[in-house]
C-alpha cells in the first residue's frame, strides 16, 4: 500500500473544477468540442496531433518538431488538447502531451494539473505506477484534488479494498464530498456489493452529505440490476417529487432501462417517451446515441431509425455515433441498413475505430454470410488496418459456426498472434480447433497453437482448464455465440449507458 502522508486542503468547489476527469461520464461519451476552430484548413498543432491515432505512435516528434519550427507555444492549448485527447480516450498521447510539458517547463506545477497526471499515468501504464507517481507528489501538493484523482484510479480499476482505504484517508482529514460519494458508490453498485452502498447512502444522510441527481441515478440502475421494480418505482417517484432535483432525459433513460432488462417493455417504451421531452440542445448527441441503443434494445426499428434522422439534423457525427447505430442494426438483423451507416462512416470518418467493422463482421458470421465478412477484413488490410483479436475472433467463430475448420484453425492462430495481455479466449472456438486437430491426428498444429499461446504470455494449461470446464457447462454452440459480441457489448454499454448517472 502507497504511503498516504500529508495534510488535505479542503474546498467545496473541487468537484465542480475537476468532474471533468473524475466523472466517468465526462469520459464516456467520447464526444469533444472543438477546441477553437475545427483545424482542418489551418496549419495548428492540433492539426498535426489528430492524425496521429495510434497509441504506439509518439507524438513528441511533433510537438518537438512545432518548437523547432519556431511556431508559437500557448499552454492553455496545450491543455486544451490534452482534455480532448481524454474525451477521446487517447490517454496515452494526452500523458505524453503532459509529460513533454513538464519536462520543457512550459506549465507550472499545480494540485489541478498534478491530478490530471495522475489519472492519466494510471491509465496507461497501471495502478502500481500511479501510486509511484503519488509518493513523490510533495505534501503541499497533496490536496483534496489529488486524493480524488487517487480515488478514482482505484474505482476505475475496481479495486475496492485500496479505493476504500482512500475514502477513509479523505474522510479523516475533512476532505469528502457529494462526488467522492459517488464515485464510491458506482464502484460498489459495479461489484455488486450492495449492502456497502446502502449502508454509504446512510452515511451520507447521516453527516448531511447533499446528495444529487447522480447520487439517485446510481440507486436507480442499481435497483435496475437487481429487478427490484419495486424500490426503482419508489426512488422514480421520491425524485420526482423532491425540489431539490431537476429531473432531466438520463434519468427516465436510466429507468428505461431497468424496465428493459426485466422484459417490461411497454414501461420501458413510456420511459423513453418522457425521456425524448426532457432532451435539451447541449445534451442531443449523447442522448440520441442512449436512446438508439436503449430502442434497439426493446427491438423497436422504428424509433431507432427516427432517432438517428433526428442525430443526423445535428450535423457531425463521431464514432460513437456510427458504433451505436450500427451494433443496434445488427442486434435488429437489419444488416442492409448497418452496411449503409457503416459506408458512409467510411467515407466520412477522421478516426479508425475497430469496433465499428467488427460488429459488421459479427453481424455477417453469425448469418453465415462469410464472403462478406472476408471482404471487410479484406479492405481492413487493404486500408493499413491490421485486423485486431476480436476480429480474427469473429471469423474464426463463423467459420467454425459453417465447419470450415481448416479457416477456423488459421483464424485462431491470428488473435493469440494479435491478443494482447489479460486476453481471453473464446474457450467454445478454441476447444472445438484443438478437438479437430487432435481428430485429424495434426498434433503437429495443436502444439503449435499451445507455443504461441505460451510465447504471447498465456498460459496454456490454464487456458486449456478453463476450456474443459467452460464445454462442461453448456452445449458448444451456444456457448461461442454467447461471446461472439461479448467484450465489446459490454464496453459499449459501459461507454453509452454508463454516461447516465
Amino acid at each position: 500500500m502507497m504511503k498516504l502522508l500529508g495534510s488535505c486542503t479542503c474546498s467545496n468547489s473541487w468537484s465542480k473544477n475537476y468532474s471533468c476527469f473524475l466523472s466517468k461520464a465526462s469520459i464516456i461519451r467520447v464526444l469533444a468540442k472543438t477546441l477553437t476552430t475545427e483545424a482542418t484548413s489551418k496549419d495548428t498543432l492540433y492539426s498535426r496531433l489528430v492524425p496521429i491515432s495510434d497509441p504506439k505512435d509518439s507524438i513528441i516528434p511533433i510537438l518537438d518538431g512545432w518548437i523547432k519550427d519556431e511556431r508559437e507555444l500557448d499552454p492553455e492549448e496545450l491543455q486544451k488538447i490534452i482534455r480532448q485527447f481524454r474525451k477521446f480516450k487517447r490517454f496515452k498521447h494526452a500523458l505524453e502531451i503532459s509529460e513533454w510539458m513538464t519536462n520543457s517547463k512550459y506549465i507550472d506545477q499545480s494540485p489541478k494539473y498534478v491530478a490530471v497526471q495522475l489519472d492519466l499515468i494510471s491509465k496507461v501504464h497501471g495502478l502500481e505506477q500511479a501510486e509511484k507517481y503519488f509518493n513523490e507528489i510533495p505534501n503541499s501538493f497533496r490536496v483534496v484534488h489529488v486524493y480524488g484523482a487517487l480515488l478514482n484510479c482505484y474505482v476505475d480499476a475496481k479495486s475496492l479494498d485500496q479505493a476504500e482505504a482512500i475514502m477513509q484517508k479523505m474522510r479523516e482529514l475533512g476532505c469528502v464530498t457529494t462526488l467522492s460519494y459517488n464515485v464510491m458508490l458506482k464502484l460498489y453498485s459495479h461489484k455488486k456489493e450492495y449492502e456497502k452502498l446502502d449502508a454509504l447512502v446512510e452515511e451520507m444522510e447521516e453527516k448531511g452529505i447533499q446528495y444529487d441527481r447522480v447520487t439517485l441515478n446510481i440507486r436507480l440502475n442499481t435497483y435496475a440490476a437487481l429487478s427490484d421494480m419495486a424500490q426503482m418505482e419508489k426512488l422514480l417517484m421520491k425524485m420526482e417529487a423532491d425540489p431539490i432535483i431537476t429531473m432531466d432525459w438520463s434519468t427516465y433513460a436510466a429507468v428505461a432501462n431497468g424496465y428493459s432488462k426485466a422484459g417490461i417493455r411497454d414501461k420501458a417504451l413510456e420511459m423513453l417517451k418522457k425521456a425524448e421531452q426532457l432532451i435539451k440542445i447541449a445534451s442531443r448527441r449523447y442522448a440520441y446515441e442512449v436512446l438508439i441503443t436503449l430502442y434497439a434494445s426493446l427491438g423497436s426499428k422504428d424509433d431507432v431509425y427516427r432517432i438517428w434522422n433526428l442525430h443526423k439534423k445535428i450535423g457531425k457525427f463521431y464514432n460513437l455515433s456510427y458504433l451505436c447505430m450500427i451494433s443496434s442494426l445488427v442486434k435488429l438483423d437489419d444488416l442492409d441498413g448497418a452496411e449503409k451507416i457503416f459506408e458512409v462512416w467510411e467515407a466520412k470518418k477522421r478516426f479508425f475505430d475497430f469496433r465499428l467493422p467488427n460488429y459488421l463482421i459479427s453481424g455477417y458470421c453469425t448469418k453465415g454470410l462469410l464472403e462478406k465478412a472476408e471482404l471487410v477484413v479484406r479492405k481492413l488490410v487493404e486500408g493499413g488496418n491490421e485486423p485486431n483479436a476480436s476480429t480474427w475472433s469473429r471469423m474464426a467463430l463463423g467459420y467454425w459456426k459453417n465447419n470450415q475448420m481448416e479457416k477456423a484453425v488459421e483464424s485462431m492462430k491470428k488473435v493469440i498472434l494479435a491478443s494482447q495481455p489479460g486476453w481471453t479466449p473464446n474457450c467454445a472456438v478454441l476447444g472445438s480447433c484443438l478437438e479437430y486437430l487432435k481428430g485429424n491426428g495434426d498434433v503437429d498444429k495443436a502444439e503449435e497453437i499451445k507455443r504461441l499461446l505460451e510465447e504471447k504470455g498465456h498460459n496454456s494449461a490454464n487456458i486449456c482448464e478453463k476450456i474443459v470446464k467452460y464445454s462442461e457447462k453448456r452445449s458448444p454452440e451456444s456457448q461461442a455465440l454467447d461471446q461472439i459480441d461479448g467484450d465489446d457489448d459490454k464496453t459499449l454499454e459501459v461507454e453509452v449507458l454508463g454516461g447516465m448517472t
